[in-house]
């Protein structure tokens, strides 16, 4: 294995690409009882169209977050269980991007390791299965499509974007599951759950050969082919709409302003650009900003503000909301301080606090084994190296986040969504 050491943050990674394609990376904890393993494909809710031995496929949005569900049934019951009652915290989650699986054990580490490996590579559906899961994810779906939170963010994205598919909901709708079929579920599982197609990371008291070793005795010996994917006709820098709104049961608007970025690169250059945002964002409306504190002295946001970067392939953006009682004088504000910091700079002394608590907070977090592996997974899939920000962040100068800014907070970018209380006026 590739050992590879990152002593800015004294972290030590471990990586082999097995003969099945297979990325595997280990990150050992000696010091600690406790293992935690992630096993993630590349494949996520928008990953609906794709092209495999040269014959395309459209799915129905939810697909992947249904596979998700049903991967856990094994012809001997329940992995869930399984794991479960072998002492683990198993889950599992379906992003835009990604489907992981995971658990954290004190105990029986290679043997839940050995549950998690076989039940993911080995699908088993039936019709009866799959049409009683319909009734199950159908229940979720109804009881998050009721959530105002949820419901103001798929806006957003609908604003933001006319054709990728990150407007569609992970989970789907009532009537696109529908569709699903067990044949659905083991083409998809074809497509991409295909070792080279897969990463899995493991943090703890771990020898990172005998890892490999389980790896490579459990999934198949060989690579498959990989589908292709297609997300639409290409985004223009522009937004969808500028603004969208809705009633529901509230008792004050809730609000999402975004930012249309631009599509990250694979590798270095994407890293770098989602570093580069979430400093720009700091030092635009962060907690420390001279603009926060207008906002919240004037009443305009509250403790429940947040705001953040997220980037997919094809796009990526900036997001920033909560509750307001004016959620369009909280977008215009955001859009006379890009003015006044594109003509003025970002003030030196605030550029200096907030890169040191952002690289903190960066730092901290690798506290967190789950936060390691899934980091490690999704940069992987992006082409680096969760760690190297250590080694980017130093070089960021705020003219960068300034460009930014400049760049992407501009009308032409912008998009509102916002729920309002029913009966309200808008």
């Amino acid at each position: 294995m590739n050992k590879e050491a990152f002593p800015h943050v004294g972290e030590t990674m471990y990586h082999q690409v097995m003969e099945n394609g297979l990325n595997v990376f280990v990150f050992p904890k000696p010091e600690f009882q406790k293992g935690y393993a992630f096993f993630a494909t590349n494949y996520g809710g928008m990953d609906r169209r794709f092209c495999l031995d040269g014959v395309w496929h459209d799915t129905p949005a939810g697909v992947a977050h249904y596979l998700e569900h049903k991967m856990f049934d094994t012809q001997d019951g329940n992995a869930l269980q399984e794991l479960a009652a072998n002492g683990a915290s198993p889950n599992a989650f379906t992003s835009s991007a990604i489907t992981g699986y995971y658990f954290e054990s004190t105990e029986k580490f290679h043997e839940n390791l050995r549950i998690l490996l076989s039940f993911v590579s080995i699908p088993w559906f039936t019709k009866e299965s799959v049409d009683k899961e319909q009734g199950i994810i159908g229940q979720e779906i109804g009881m998050i499509e009721d959530n105002p939170d949820w419901r103001v963010f798929m806006n957003l994205m609908k604003a933001l974007y006319k054709n990728h598919p990150i407007r569609d909901s992970v989970a789907g709708s009532v009537e696109s599951i529908s569709h699903i079929t067990a044949e659905t579920l083991y083409a998809c599982h074809k497509a991409f759950y295909d070792p080279a197609n897969m990463v899995l990371c493991v943090a703890g008291n771990v020898d990172p050969e005998q890892v490999c070793a389980m790896a490579r005795d459990i999934l198949p010996k060989q690579a498959g082919p990989i589908a292709e994917k297609d997300y639409g006709p290409a985004e223009t820098d522009r937004v969808a709409q500028g603004e969208l709104t809705e009633e529901m049961e509230v008792s004050i608007p809730l609000f999402q302003l975004g930012y249309k970025g631009d599509a990250p690169q694979k590798g270095e250059a994407g890293q770098r650009q989602e570093l580069v945002a979430e400093l720009a964002l700091e030092a635009l409306l962060g907690s420390s900003s001279p603009l926060y504190a207008k906002l919240y002295q004037q009443g305009l946001i509250n403790r429940n503000f947040s705001y953040g970067y997220e980037s997919y392939p094809g796009c990526s953006f900036l997001c920033a909301g909560g509750e307001s009682k004016d959620p369009r004088a909280v977008r215009d504000a955001v859009a006379a301080e890009a003015v006044r910091l594109c003509r003025e700079g970002i003030d030196g002394p605030l550029w200096h606090r907030i890169k040191k608590g952002a690289y903190g907070a960066k730092v901290r977090g690798l506290n967190s084994f789950e936060n390691l592996c899934i980091g490690q997974a999704q940069a992987f899939f992006a082409g680096s190296d969760y760690l190297r920000f250590a080694d980017l962040f130093a070089a960021i100068t705020r003219e960068e986040a300034q460009d930014l800014i400049a760049r992407w907070v501009t009308p032409e970018r912008t998009a509102l969504a916002v729920i309002r209380p029913k009966g309200e006026s808008k």
